[in-house]
């Protein structure tokens, strides 16, 4: 398996890998809202952050985005969950680019337990996420 940077003809194939990750942890959201955060992320998020994807045999299984020390997107393919790609990626950021926070939905529990359990602690909430929805974001710091 390797880290490498994620480039724009990657995009299918990281857009399938989140849209597999939502599916598998992100239940409160309706089958509407998956496809208005698919065009937004596939459209305009992906160019805002700097991605990096793992991949086997040139299969992407999971990709993190960064913007500056900030973890901005992190989602492993259903089928790839539970292998430790997840932390390979944060391991990698927090390595590469000092990375110390990440923002995660509330509703997304299995989230929330994995980033604790790397470290980060709750330091702020808020109501409704980016896109003005009601999915309470916890702004998480990695503590010292």
């Amino acid at each position: 398996m390797s880290i490498e940077p994620a480039a724009k003809k990657d995009y299918q194939q990281l857009i399938t890998v989140w849209e597999s990750s939502v599916r598998a942890t992100h239940h409160f959201l309706s089958e509407s809202d998956i496809i208005t955060y698919r065009a937004l992320i596939l459209n305009e998020y992906f160019d805002q952050v700097q991605l990096y994807c793992i991949k086997e045999n040139q299969e992407i299984l999971g990709f993190i985005g960064l913007n500056n020390e900030s973890i901005q997107m992190l989602f492993i393919h259903a089928d790839a969950r539970g292998k430790g790609l997840g932390k390979m990626l944060i391991d990698f950021a927090k390595k590469e680019y000092g990375v110390n926070t990440v923002d995660v939905n509330e509703q997304n529990i299995q989230a929330v337990g994995f980033y604790e359990k790397l470290g980060f602690i709750t330091v702020e909430r808020s109501e409704i996420d980016a896109a003005g929805k009601p999915y309470p974001i916890l702004s998480m710091e990695l503590k010292n």
